[in-house]
């Protein structure tokens, strides 16, 4: 019976103090929620937020204070949005995991217009996603997935993906749930909306473009939290104005819009207002302000290198212009404009085109299946073959692909290692092993040791080949015994051991900060961090690090060329 009594108080204890914890973090988002985002003073709170989720090991939190960092932050969102990865993958959540590649998608697809990257995240989502527990997820991730297809022209595609989302999203906005998710699905719901809107308008449709647009504006709260998804359904409103020739409606939509367009730096839909209102201006005769507006385009092609198909004909109509003025020295400038963006728009058709139709449609393989299994019996028999070889080709792959997320997962831990290690040394922080009081050594011993082995450390002296506890100990003005003695009390090692661990630990951060030390062989490296052996070096490395060292330097090369592509 007492033990009975006891396990309940355990129980008890724990829920009570998982329920501090929950609090805890609920009260530190409710102090920086209301900020505007890219607004540092989040930071205040946000900065203890992630510092206590990493002391608790609190992955989930911490994979929620990263992810808020991201918005808070104005100039480092794509590092924030990489920790995020880490810690979710740390939580072993699918969800989280597939929420903080579409967090980063996002980031590169929203903040800098880079499709290649933004489609290379959505595609990790989804395979986290498709059967996620949340379905939020799901189709949030889709709805990004048919941003893509829209911007490479597959509009009906696209408009298939977005019918899908408003399908889930409608019912979600008016349902019994708690009221951050019917936030959520109120944002999934309009934004799906505007796309669709995009969609039928490049398709021509303005007749189902402007109904959508109507039930838009109809179901759009005033509240100041959706001036985003208001600013898209004006500027959608301003093309249908300007499609039925009413220019001076059109640009009094545009007028409107812009003014939240630019608020929340949303170059695309900038651009393409600017150019629809330097349009109608061309319209009603007023060369002077529709230069202005064309030139406003070219100025965020200039800062962002992003363009919409669509925007071509910006540079068409400035070409246009200066030529009549004869003016060849602008003329050439909007030519070679014209150049650059067809490239970029090229460039990027291409990529996309070959990743979306080879990672996520199915339509073409169930079709080449199908026609497959209605062959011949050479045909059924060449599919037989077939099979077995997919299926072999099917092990090798998993095989590889299970290997491949067990080396990520090392990684990642290795990462927060090195930035764990980096953080106690730069705080001055490092634990000793024992405690003075604890050592049989005199204390006047202790104090000068600590002090040798400080500059030991700081000079580098275990990179020395060969070097030996006796050699050691003569530099240290001691014997070989009482040196032992001290390593094992105040380093928690062997001899041997501690100067390895110092070796494989100086190799470590010279692979992760320096790139020349990435070129180098892995013989080298173990050379030049004063090992002898380089099966040793490797051994070490792996023991110490969990992964084999040329994993870790293919890694981080990895990391740090998608850094660049940002």
């Amino acid at each position: 019976m007492l033990r009975r009594f006891f396990l309940l108080i355990i129980l008890f204890s724990g829920s009570w103090l998982s329920a501090q914890d929950v609090e805890f973090y609920s009260g530190l988002r409710r102090k920086y929620w209301e900020y505007e985002e890219n607004d540092a003073r989040a930071f205040r709170y946000l900065d203890i937020y992630i510092s206590s989720a990493k002391k608790e090991k609190n992955y989930a939190e911490l994979y929620q204070a990263y992810n808020d960092a991201v918005r808070y932050s104005a100039n480092h969102k794509l590092q924030y949005a990489d920790s995020a990865i880490i810690a979710a993958k740390l939580s072993e959540n699918r969800d989280l995991i597939g929420n903080s590649y579409i967090g980063k998608g996002i980031v590169y697809y929203f903040t800098y217009r880079k499709f290649q990257p933004a489609l290379d995240e959505y595609l990790k989502a989804y395979q986290y996603t498709e059967n996620a527990k949340d379905k939020f997820l799901k189709y949030q991730n889709l709805y990004h997935i048919g941003v893509v297809k829209s911007y490479l022209g597959y509009y009906n595609e696209a408009l298939g993906i977005f019918n899908e989302c408003v399908a889930y999203f409608e019912p979600n906005t008016k349902a019994k749930i708690h009221p951050n998710l019917i936030f959520n699905n109120e944002k999934g719901y309009l934004n799906s909306l505007h796309q669709m809107i995009v969609c039928y308008q490049a398709l021509g449709n303005d007749k189902k473009a402007a109904k959508l647009t109507d039930i838009g504006f109809a179901q759009i709260s005033d509240d100041k939290v959706f001036f985003q998804e208001k600013s898209y359904f004006e500027k959608a409103k301003g093309i249908l104005d300007f499609n039925n020739k009413d220019y001076n409606s059109a640009i009094s939509e545009f007028d409107k819009s812009l003014v939240g367009l630019i608020k929340i730096d949303d170059f695309t839909w900038t651009s393409v207002a600017y150019f629809y209102r330097g349009q109608s201006y061309e319209r009603l005769g007023k060369e002077n302000p529709a230069l202005e507006n064309y030139k406003k385009v070219d100025s965020i092609f200039n800062r962002h290198h992003f363009i919409l198909p669509e925007l071509r004909g910006n540079y068409e109509a400035l070409i246009t212009y200066y030529r009549k003025k004869d003016d060849p020295k602008q003329e050439l400038y909007y030519t070679n404009q014209l150049l650059k963006a067809d490239s970029i728009i090229s460039n990027d058709f291409k990529y996309l085109s070959a990743r979306i139709h080879r990672d996520y449609d199915t339509k073409d393989l169930l079709e080449a299946k199908e026609n497959l299994e209605h062959s011949n019996f050479f045909g059924k028999y060449m599919l037989s073959a077939s099979g077995l070889l997919i299926l072999a080709l099917g092990f090798a792959v998993f095989y590889r692909i299970r290997r491949q997320r067990e080396i990520q997962k090392k990684y990642n831990e290795l990462l927060l290692k090195i930035n764990t290690v980096s953080a106690e040394k730069e705080e001055g922080k490092i634990p000793e092993k024992t405690d003075e009081k604890n050592s049989k050594l005199d204390p006047l011993l202790i104090r000068s040791l600590k002090k040798r082995f400080s500059e030991f450390e700081k000079n580098k002296g275990f990179l020395e080949k060969r070097i030996a506890v006796g050699q050691l100990a003569s530099q240290f003005g001691t014997n070989t015994a009482y040196l032992s003695q001290f390593i094992n009390e105040f380093k928690g090692y062997n001899f041997n051991t501690y100067i390895n661990r110092l070796r494989i630990e100086y190799a470590t951060e010279k692979i992760y900060s320096d790139k020349e030390w990435r070129k180098y062989s892995v013989e080298d490296i173990s050379d030049n961090s004063g090992f002898s052996s380089r099966q040793n070096f490797s051994n070490l490395f792996q023991e110490i690090n969990g992964m084999r060292p040329q994993d870790f330097i293919k890694k981080r090369k990895e990391e740090t060329e998608l850094q660049k592509v940002s």
